[in-house]
């Protein structure tokens, strides 16, 4: 067998891993977004951001870097603070 193609397989398969958490994390994000809302909250809470931040960086053996991992979450976040919103928006 093609050692490349055992490689680009193994990547699909996290790919398709990574898809179903990141959808996991997003409804994990819309609920957290109805919460808030009924709390009076907003959807943006650097505190919070700051933690998750911290928690995944020491959970970071590489071989991606800190920066590499800071970056990643920062989009994560990002697309997940617009579900919240977006969950906000429908509750009201």
């Amino acid at each position: 067998m093609d050692p490349l193609a055992d490689w680009r397989k193994k990547i699909d398969d996290v790919d398709a891993e990574l898809v179903k958490l990141l959808n996991a994390r997003a409804q994990y994000a819309e609920e957290i977004g109805k919460v808030k809302q009924s709390l009076g909250m907003d959807a943006y809470s650097p505190e919070r951001e700051e933690e998750v931040m911290k928690h995944v960086m020491a959970e970071n053996p590489g071989p991606l870097s800190a920066h590499a991992i800071r970056r990643l979450f920062e989009r994560i976040i990002d697309e997940s603070r617009s579900v919240e919103r977006l969950a906000m928006v429908k509750k009201k």
